[in-house]
């Protein structure tokens, strides 16, 4: 009996828990507009897996509409037990480039064909796998010492040396979400961690991390845990992913509120149906329950009107119309 009670709770537990994850998650899920695409993604090695059940998150270019886009450095974070790490993508769509907000899930679902590195190749999760309550890393691609961590195997992985860092339009990759991607993307998601929140906005405030300042190869690539920018913990970029091209707007000029307002392709907004097609059907429906309506007194001599008009329809047109009599229209009153 106690046990079953147990289990009821840890089921209550978890709907909740999920179900406040859900809510958190469609907040800040909001997609962020600009004209122009992000550069190259860099090039920086992996810092060391500071221990168990820590799960590799790439780094990425966010947007600030002062400063344009900004290096947000990879980093280690400690996942959620059995869930995985689907990584942000820009997303190019209507003559705009589209972020796409990363998310916790039991799977990988699409993220833009992206190749960000370290087991994310740009379909799927190569660099570990969950086996039970326990994360085993792929060493092949990810930097983990066995002294620290003994969960580990060794499955060869090919390697992509694509840097591109958005998905479609004039020099992106192209790739549309597989069946499996798709089912993923309808699973119960997490939002990013509070320690990504905050290790994103850290990496916001550094001017060094944008790309008008860095040209695409930021001197903190990746850290060894988020917002740990130290010297002892980041990584700097060995080189940049491609040649740096400096926008030809400002951040402000470039940003897009509300791309659905535009009138861009692949933005539709919805449109409500007329003002006379709404204003017609509510005087039918009126009519004809003014028509079939007995007993109201206060509505007698609209009723008898509405019928008189629709006796007039069913019969043949007469060959001019004339006018009820005066104490006729005023009946009732």
């Amino acid at each position: 009996m106690n046990m079953n009670r147990t289990i009821v709770r840890w089921l209550i537990f978890t709907t909740v828990l999920f179900s406040l994850s859900a809510a958190a998650f469609s907040q800040i899920a909001v997609g962020v507009s600009v004209r122009f695409g992000p550069p190259a993604l860099p090039i920086y090695a992996q810092p060391i897996c500071p221990g168990p059940g820590y799960m590799w998150t790439p780094g990425y270019w966010g947007w600030n509409d002062d400063g344009g886009y900004y290096w947000v450095p990879g980093t280690w974070v400690v996942a959620p037990v059995g869930m995985l790490w689907t990584p942000g993508w820009w997303g190019w769509g209507g003559g705009l480039y589209l972020w796409h907000p990363g998310y916790w899930g039991p799977h990988i679902g699409f993220y833009g064909g992206i190749n960000y590195g370290f087991g994310y190749t740009g379909v799927g999760f190569v660099g570990g796998e969950w086996r039970g309550g326990a994360f085993f890393y792929n060493r092949y691609v990810t930097n983990v010492s066995v002294t620290n961590v003994t969960n580990v195997y060794n499955r060869s992985v090919a390697v992509n040396e694509n840097h591109v860092a958005f998905n479609g339009g004039t020099g992106g990759v192209q790739a549309h979400p597989t069946a499996a991607e798709e089912a993923a993307e309808h699973e119960q998601h997490m939002a990013p961690l509070a320690s990504q929140t905050q290790h994103e906005q850290m990496a916001s405030q550094n001017r060094e991390n944008f790309a008008s300042e860095n040209h695409g190869r930021p001197a903190v690539a990746a850290t060894a845990r988020p917002g740990d920018f130290s010297g002892h913990s980041a990584v700097s970029a060995r080189n940049a992913g491609g040649e740096y091209h400096a926008p030809a707007m400002s951040p402000r000029e470039a940003r897009v509120n509300s791309p659905a307002s535009k009138g861009n392709d692949g933005f539709r907004s919805f449109t409500p149906p007329s003002k006379s097609n709404t204003e017609n059907s509510a005087r039918e429906n009126e009519n004809s329950s003014e028509s079939h309506s007995s007993g109201n007194t206060s509505h007698s001599a609209s009723s008898k009107e509405n019928a008189a008009k629709q006796n007039s329809r069913k019969s043949s047109p007469p060959p001019k119309r004339s006018n009820p009599p005066k104490e006729d229209r005023h009946k009732g009153r």
